[in-house]
């Protein structure tokens, strides 16, 4: 799967010559649109995403559209041109409050693949890149936002502890049982697992940390050491 980026014929020949199924973005040109606009009005059905999509256009959670396919040619003029599915995704476009409208306006999303899966559960496929995307923006919020110098092996370096450190924190997240940590970002897991409101005391030499009596995620915390300290 790709973005507009590797949307190419040179990418989608390689992957038919070595066997590969392909899910790619293409640039939107007039032949797309064509494309689109031949899709008729009956061929459009209604999906519900089972979690909030966000819109690539505005930035909204949307949970649900419409999504019709075609078939489509990659450079038809060439001596090899490669034909396959041609997937769209549309949403009604946003209007102020209190508009009235003719009709509806819909923004399109279209990708070309050869996978033989059914059109929803394709389209469902495609999107799961999010997951990925979330993890990405998570280490740029993070330590990816740090890189120490324009020295490659510094770099490769941070890169190395980033990725320790990332996979210990969803460790961590997991041993706590807690569903909420489990899902959440790497700030909120920095506050609440690492960055702990305590105090450590040594009465008789024997450590002890005094934590907060209604600290919220108290036994999270709690659940996450016995599971550390368990032999």
């Amino acid at each position: 799967r790709a973005d507009a980026a590797y949307g190419s014929a040179e990418v989608m020949a390689t992957c038919q010559r070595l066997g590969a199924t392909f899910s790619l973005v293409l640039r939107t040109n007039t032949a797309i649109t064509r494309a689109i606009s031949a899709i008729g009005e009956d061929a459009w059905t209604p999906v519900v995403y089972p979690g909030a999509v966000t819109d690539p256009d505005t930035g909204a959670l949307i949970s649900d559209a419409e999504i019709a396919e075609t078939t489509y040619t990659v450079t038809p003029l060439s001596p090899h041109p490669i034909t396959a599915r041609l997937i769209v995704r549309r949403v009604k476009a946003h209007h102020p409050a209190d508009t009235d409208t003719l009709m509806p306006a819909w923004r399109y999303h279209s990708f070309f693949t050869n996978t033989t899966d059914d059109t929803i559960t394709a389209d469902i496929n495609h999107r799961a890149h999010a997951v990925i995307e979330t993890v990405f923006a998570d280490l740029i919020d993070g330590p990816l936002a740090h890189l120490p110098s324009g020295v490659f092996g510094a770099n490769a370096a941070w890169l190395a502890l980033t990725t320790i450190s990332h996979n210990l924190m969803r460790t961590l997240a997991a041993l706590t049982s807690s569903a909420r940590l489990r899902a959440a970002r790497g700030a909120t897991l920095r506050r609440t697992l690492v960055a702990v409101p305590a105090r450590l005391a040594r009465p008789a030499r024997t450590p002890i940390l005094h934590l907060p009596r209604h600290w919220p995620w108290h036994h999270a915390f709690t659940t996450l050491w016995t599971a550390v300290n368990t032999p």
